[in-house]
């Protein structure tokens, strides 16, 4: 594993011995950030994200003429309580000239990773901010690949935005529950990734999981598939067949378009759902279907019951407790996940062991502002044709390299159009300042906190970027 490019805190009141630790850290490759007092470190911890923190012990001029007595002789030990909390990924080094062990044990016991003494051994320094900086990104990527792909249960679903870890802790309450659920969202959102997360989750996961689409199914097709038939019910019903609802007795049935149901097939599902017995086409006999019910569409059934298209009491009786998909663009945070993890499984299909394809940052870029009519669905689709198209460029025996020409045309064109006046959500009239806020915002937050990644993103220097997050107050 190359530990270059790690994001390194050097906290130090003697600002010429910060920067030859600094100096030492940016030959291999490392990003560092100075800081010289207690109060800006805490600025810095809170605003931006660290591989390696290094700290002094004793900073006493470190707060200026009047703060000193307040960051105190043991300054360092406070940075380290800050890190643990504000930071926890993140490893500390405690550097000091005053290397007793009491010392040593107490920036142990505040979590430090190591302990140098002063005068520095800059070979010994970079030796141990590196093997720091390894600790650090396994520590990273073992939670990353905990918290967004591996949850237990959520297998497939990408939540590291707000929005979806929200949604999850729903449908972990929802799961234990025997409620229904209802599942709404825009086409290519993942409903049907979210009802498999419920049955996962539920006490009935040992059981089936069964799956219907009841858009385009005509009255006669959609009852003989959740109902079934007895032999004779019809011309060509030569044996018996159970429906949807038998097969997943038991388990969980997951309705999918329901707003799409006719009307006369929304009173039988009703008396279904109310009583728990089905009747086969052609029979008179009831039987017992017992099944944990979820549904999902992409319209607004509210509105189909105001209109009439859609029973209200049914709405109502499957509407017991509700999960809303947002759509991808407003989760734009999650796509870059999405992309790195969609893009290595497409390219280990492709070739069974190869490495996880690497992506220019200005190729996700374009994917992030990208507007996503089809959402995931369709962002996906794109993902694997970019590493089908990668792949024929022969990427030799390193991973494949995706980069912007490697984008469909259609991502291209699908921009949305511009407005022809001032109207609500326009930029004009805007503040330039505001906008620019707005774009280092945004790119830092896409960027992970790096703001080397982010400057280079953005077009400008990396001290350009500091000074305009220090002139608009952006931590």
């Amino acid at each position: 594993m190359t530990t270059a490019g790690a994001q390194v805190l050097i906290v130090d009141d003697e600002p010429d011995h910060a920067d030859v630790m600094a100096d030492a850290l940016r030959k291999p490759g490392h990003v560092c950030t100075i800081v010289t007092s207690v109060r800006e470190a805490m600025e810095e911890l809170r605003g931006g994200s660290f591989d390696v923190i290094i700290t002094d012990l004793r900073m006493p001029n470190s707060a200026g003429a009047q703060g000193a007595a307040a960051d105190g002789a043991d300054a360092g030990l406070k940075v380290l309580e800050m890190a643990r909390a504000l930071q926890p990924q993140a490893e500390t080094i405690m550097v000091t000239a005053h290397g007793d062990v009491p010392t040593a044990r107490a920036a142990f016991k505040h979590g430090a990773f190591d302990f140098i003494e002063k005068p520095l051994d800059l070979d010994v320094f970079r030796s141990l901010v590196n093997r720091a900086a390894e600790n650090s990104m396994l520590r990273h990527e073992a939670q990353g690949v905990d918290e967004l792909v591996q949850h237990n249960g959520f297998e497939g679903i990408i939540a590291g935005s707000e929005p979806m870890r929200r949604i999850l802790r729903t449908v972990r309450t929802v799961a234990a529950s025997t409620l229904p659920v209802l599942i709404t969202g825009e086409s290519g959102t993942g409903k049907e990734l979210i009802a498999q997360a419920i049955h996962r989750n539920s006490r009935r996961a040992a059981r089936r999981l069964v799956s219907f689409n009841c858009a385009g199914q005509s009255e006669s097709l959609l009852e003989d598939a959740l109902f079934g038939h007895v032999r004779g019910a019809f011309t060509g019903a030569e044996k018996e067949r159970e429906g949807v609802f038998e097969y997943a007795d038991g388990g969980t049935l997951f309705l999918d378009e329901i707003g799409d149901m006719p009307l006369t097939m929304q009173a039988k599902l009703l008396r279904v759902l109310e009583s728990g017995e089905v009747v086969r086409l052609g029979s008179n006999e009831t039987r017992k279907a017992d099944v944990r019910f979820v549904s999902a569409t992409n319209r607004d059934l509210k509105a189909l019951v105001d209109a009439g298209t859609f029973r209200g009491d049914l709405y109502f009786r499957i509407n017991g407790a509700h999960v809303h998909l947002p759509p991808l663009r407003d989760r734009r945070e999650d796509i870059p996940r999405i992309v790195m993890h969609a893009a290595t499984r497409f390219a280990g299909e492709l070739t069974p062991g190869a490495l996880p394809p690497e992506i220019s940052d200005a190729a996700l870029m374009r994917l992030t502002q990208a507007p996503w009519p089809g959402n995931v669905r369709q962002l996906l689709n794109v993902v694997q044709n970019m590493v089908v198209i990668a792949s024929g460029d022969g990427a030799g025996n390193g991973p494949l390299r995706l980069d912007v020409q490697h984008i469909p045309d259609e991502v291209h064109a699908m921009d949305e159009p511009e407005e022809t006046g001032p109207a609500t959500g326009s930029l004009a009239g805007t503040p330039l300042e505001q906008l620019e806020k707005r774009a280092i915002r945004e790119t830092l937050s896409l960027a992970g906190g790096n703001r080397e990644k982010a400057a280079r993103m953005l077009g400008i220097g990396e001290r350009t970027l500091y000074r305009k997050l220090k002139d608009y107050g952006l931590r």
